[in-house]
């Protein structure tokens, strides 16, 4: 294992806990980052020789060095991954009575890079940074031997890999992975489209705040935006809405609301529209409709930090049309995936919309990522997701 110098004071943020080296911090006449290729392990130490972990490197990028064994020296082997893993699948099991959930959560679970969603007995990987290419072997037998799974699909076309030039083709590395796969989610019953759908073909973040739908939902017309394959709308449906409209702008994700709302027998209550989310919003305005409660799930409007305040605006716009199209009384379910974009600056898009909107809204719940995406408390980067439950007046 090769030694990794950080400059003088450089040292703070890892003693605190955060996972992450910068290139600036490094002390170059010390260990020169030409010296080093993607993948190789180093021993991370302050000026004084004290090891501050053990990393893998990226020497390319900004974030040059990535710690996966705090405080100590220690390989990237099957044993290594194998403690990682249990460590992981306790938490998980703890939470959840089903095998269905994000069984890794890079850092948080102290394997940068690495994100597994399970779905019983198959798995969907992503390897998002380069440095990892080399330990892929060790980190499926480690999965092989750690959940004997039936298949394990790599899926290697997330941003992150595009970005850094990687190779982007998925495929089967262990066993048989079915195109679809079953989950269940709040005693719900899917199919994810594992292959070709979005991310990893299913959303597990969002889960907590999908079954505070239950009790705002029964009895009520719902209008499902951003919709994907129905977590939400068809979720809706079986806690006893009256009739739900998925849109999205994916006819392949459309037929996928429709394949599960027939999987657990709600096709009379589930109907379709495919468009831009605003586009077809401000058609039903247009055309008089209202509901009881719009769900707003959109894409992360904000991938970057300079985006902010464009993305801030797309927020307002997108939740302005939910109100518009809510009843007095209804609920308008505002969520978000943006990194960048705090709690609070989705409250005040949200109040913002309202105030253009001629009406009041008052926060009635909140919901936030559940167990499997665990927050590092030293990395604010690992929380991201808000749900904010607005009642309008």
């Amino acid at each position: 294992m090769k030694d990794l110098f950080l400059r003088k004071g450089a040292d703070q943020r890892l003693r605190g806990g955060h996972l992450w080296v910068y290139s600036n911090e490094v002390d170059t006449a010390r260990s020169a980052l030409s010296s080093f290729t993607a993948g190789d392990l180093v021993a991370v130490r302050n000026t004084n020789d004290r090891v501050l972990g053990s990393a893998y490197m990226e020497p390319n990028a900004l974030i040059c060095a990535r710690v996966y064994a705090p405080a100590e020296q220690c390989a990237m082997d099957v044993d290594f991954f194998t403690a990682r893993l249990r460590t992981a699948l306790a938490i998980r099991q703890a939470a959840f009575d089903k095998p269905f959930y994000r069984l890794v959560y890079g850092d948080s679970d102290t394997l940068p890079g690495v994100v597994i969603d399970r779905f019983g007995d198959v798995l969907v990987l992503q390897l998002n940074n380069s440095g990892l290419e080399r330990y892929r072997e060790p980190l499926l037998e480690a999965l092989v031997a750690t959940l004997a799974p039936s298949g394990i699909l790599l899926r290697a076309d997330s941003r992150s890999r595009r970005e850094q030039g990687l190779p982007t083709d998925s495929e089967v590395v262990y066993g048989e992975v079915p195109l679809q796969v079953a989950l269940e989610e709040n005693g719900v019953q899917f199919l994810a489209p594992v292959f070709d759908g979005q991310k990893t073909g299913w959303f597990y973040d969002h889960r907590m705040s999908r079954a505070r739908l239950a009790p705002w939902v029964n009895g009520k017309s719902v209008l499902d935006v951003y919709s994907y394959i129905g977590g939400w709308g068809v979720q809706a449906a079986a806690f006893g809405a009256t009739s739900v409209c998925c849109i999205d702008s994916s006819a392949q994700a459309l037929q996928g609301v429709a394949e599960n709302a027939q999987l657990n027998q709600l096709q009379d209550r589930v109907t379709t529209e495919r468009g831009p989310a605003p586009e077809l919003m401000a058609a039903m305005q247009a055309q008089g409709k209202f509901y009881d409660v719009v769900i707003l799930d959109p894409p992360a409007f904000i991938q970057r930090k300079k985006d902010l305040k464009k993305g801030i605006a797309a927020y307002r716009r997108i939740n302005e049309l939910g109100l518009q199209l809510l009843q007095p009384g209804g609920l308008l379910v505002s969520g978000s995936c943006s990194m960048h974009l705090s709690r609070a600056d989705l409250m005040g898009a949200v109040q913002q919309a309202a105030v253009r909107s001629g009406c009041q809204v008052r926060v009635v719940e909140q919901g936030a990522q559940g167990a499997d995406h665990p927050i590092h408390p030293a990395i604010p980067e690992t929380e991201y997701l808000k749900a904010v439950f607005f009642r309008k007046l």
